[in-house]
């Protein structure tokens, strides 16, 4: 190669270089690439580990080691300095080896901090490579470890480099604990399954063509990255399935799901959590006058036969309710028997066929299904039984249990004449250790000397039977998922007494009240509210209480009159907001003050409460100690679910949510 042809080179890369620079100026970033010595004296660290020679994804080269020669590069490594200068010769050089017989061959030594590299030596080896467009450069790294903390990027990183040692990629770095965990579950590997070099190959060429799709469809995108879009994509389709589509289809299947992908990504942003059954058409005249529908087609879809399931007899009390309150208005079918990934989607689909203008998918199992839906059907409305779920696609709505659990609390408390309560707990989920708290809280209220002893039912053992043997009387169950009095007066659910001769007696129950707020929804959508509208990247999710009417409390006629009197007034405070139950000073078991009665618990802090009240006697389970009947569920919704170690996503049927209240 001439040097005539490299300095033809040299000047186009200092032409892109210039113009790079401007837009940077322009756009209030920075022009030149990052300083490593600059990032570690702001956050330190604690030891520097030698890696060894590394094929470097040319894109995670970011900066340099120090400040020295760092003007002469715009931030992706385009030289900037004046072709006859020292520095402008020796690129021309470099540029002559690269393109001739020898090539560029020595590796360039670098530092890598949270998965990115920052130059030592071999700044201007990494300008030619770059402007020739070199998927990888050959370096001799050193990775500075930062210090451990609960920041979600340092706690990811150290995720990152568990999944170093079987992957050996760094194509891909997440900012959130439990984003690799998915990746591989997505992959269909183990957590400790080494790669093979050719899947190693096969995982860089998919994931650049997806990356390369990405940013053709949103470009300059800094607060998304590529593989937290790719984590929603595989969400819905396998891996292989990149492979086969056409950049055209790609490109269309990204922007399907964009929406979703920023709400997801920003989740904290993003996630709107309602409380209160307010109805979206009367924010919007024009859109009442506009959109009100004559009728609407309704479709739910449910794991199991009603027959067979509590909690689908719970939702089809709520679709008897609608047609009863809304006749003619409204035309429902129901689906049964959606208990696996594939069947849920078959159903779904079919829903939709017949002409479901509103689909309600009835347990947490099925969200991934009735997202793919939502995907592909934008214009049908999709809500699903479940929470924290950050997808502007479907909605998601659930009940405030806990309210309930605290009248039921406090009845234990009146009722438990040695001071001993039993709670059976169902799985650590979101939102049940609010529940425990809560009820122990209201047993709190009665009997100042109340003490919880903590079960579950999801570990090895026979709660009830072991409740009994201890001399333990009062005992709380599960929420019943339907308003049928039988479930309350055969003791299968909620707070009862238990005889010295093992009788069971009723006390009272939660009761989840599904019509009330399907009778919301469907009362908003005819009235001309929620439209599903592109652009808007906000995940909606419905977390319903007793000023609602979603969620009751069912009294046992056994119940002492003056105990009833008081549960009816707690009850009749919580429906007009009066009281709080985690208002006041909460101490929690391992002596730390969670409340000192002025705080307001976020959504967020009750859902994801992750400690027990001081005078609770047991732990919450490992997902280890969990039966294996009861993981999948856990792995799903588990208040710890980013911790859990990573199992190959396989297409079996799922465990029925009956048991989950």
């Amino acid at each position: 190669m001439s040097s005539d042809t490299a300095m033809e080179e040299y000047a186009q890369a200092l032409k892109l270089a210039q113009k790079e620079l401007r837009d940077l100026q322009a756009a209030g970033k920075r022009p030149h690439p990052a300083v490593l010595d600059e990032l570690l004296s702001e956050n330190g660290t604690e030891t520097v580990i030698d890696v060894g020679l590394v094929d470097i994804p040319t894109e995670r080269i970011v900066g340099t080691k120090s400040a020295g020669r760092v003007s002469a590069f715009t931030a992706t490594f385009r030289p900037l300095l004046d072709a006859k200068s020292e520095f402008g010769m020796k690129w021309v050089s470099l540029c002559e080896a690269h393109l001739g017989d020898t090539g560029i061959t020595d590796p360039i030594e670098c530092y890598e901090y949270l998965g990115n590299f920052y130059v030592q030596e071999g700044n201007k080896r990494v300008s030619v490579l770059r402007h020739f467009d070199a998927p990888r450069i050959p370096g001799n790294v050193k990775r500075v470890m930062p210090r451990k903390s609960e920041d979600p990027r340092i706690k990811a990183y150290y995720e990152f480099l568990e999944f170093y040692k079987i992957s050996r990629l760094y194509t891909v770095q997440f900012r959130r604990p439990g984003d690799y965990a998915k990746l591989l579950s997505y992959m269909g590997k183990h957590s400790d399954e080494v790669w093979t070099e050719e899947e190693r190959r096969n995982f860089n060429a998919y994931f650049h063509y997806f990356r390369d799709a990405f940013f053709a469809v949103k470009p300059g995108s800094d607060d998304i990255l590529p593989e937290e879009a790719l984590l929603l994509w595989l969400k819905l389709y396998p891996f292989r399935d990149i492979g086969q589509l056409s950049t055209a289809q790609l490109k269309k299947s990204i922007y399907a799901i964009w929406e979703d992908v920023v709400a997801s990504a920003n989740k904290e942003d993003a996630v709107k959590v309602q409380t209160k059954a307010e109805d979206e058409s009367k924010s919007s005249l024009v859109s009442r006058i506009v959109s009100v529908l004559d009728t609407l087609d309704v479709a739910f879809v449910h794991q199991l036969e009603a027959d067979r399931s509590a909690w689908v007899m719970g939702h089809e009390e709520g679709r008897k309710h609608i047609e009863e309150v809304f006749g003619d208005k409204i035309r429902v079918r129901s689906y049964y028997g959606a208990n696996n990934p594939e069947k849920a989607e078959e159903l779904i689909e079919q829903a939709v066929s017949d002409g479901a203008q509103v689909v309600f998918t009835t347990a947490p199992p099925l969200s991934r299904a009735t997202l793919k839906a939502a995907v592909n059907h934008p214009k049908i409305r999709f809500l699903n039984c479940s929470v924290d779920q950050p997808y502007s696609s479907i909605r998601t709505y659930y009940g405030r249990i806990y309210e309930a659990k605290f009248i039921t609390g406090a009845i234990a408390g009146a009722m438990a004449g040695d001071d001993r309560i039993g709670y059976i707990a169902s799985y650590p989920i979101f939102g049940v250790t609010a529940s425990i708290n809560a009820f122990a809280l209201g047993a709190q209220l009665t009997n100042p000397r109340a003490q919880i002893e903590l079960r579950w039912s999801c570990v090895e053992g026979t709660p009830q039977a072991d409740f009994f043997a201890d001399g333990i009387r009062v005992v709380s169950n599960r929420n019943a998922p339907t308003q049928n009095n039988l479930c309350q007066d055969f003791c299968n659910y909620g707070t009862y007494l238990m005889d010295d001769l093992g009788e069971l007696i009723p006390l009272g129950t939660p009761v989840w009240v599904w019509g009330k707020f399907y009778e919301f929804v469907i009362r908003s959508i005819l009235s001309g509210g929620w439209k599903r509208e592109k652009g808007v990247s906000t995940a909606l999710n419905y977390w319903l209480g007793m000023d609602s009417g979603v969620i009751g409390v069912n009294l046992s006629d056994k119940l002492p009159q003056g105990v009833r009197q008081m549960a009816l007034i707690l009850q009749k405070a919580l429906e007009m907001g009066a009281i709080d139950p985690f208002r006041r000073k909460i101490t929690a078991q391992d002596g730390s003050l969670k409340n000192d009665g002025s705080a307001v618990f976020t959504p967020e802090q009750l859902l994801r409460m992750d400690w027990l009240c001081d005078n609770i006697i047991g732990t919450i389970p490992k997902f280890e100690e969990i039966l294996p009947v009861s993981q999948a569920m856990v792995r799903e919704l588990g208040i710890y679910r980013d911790e859990i170690p990573t199992e190959k996503k396989e297409n079996k049927p799922r465990e029925d949510f009956d048991h989950l209240r």
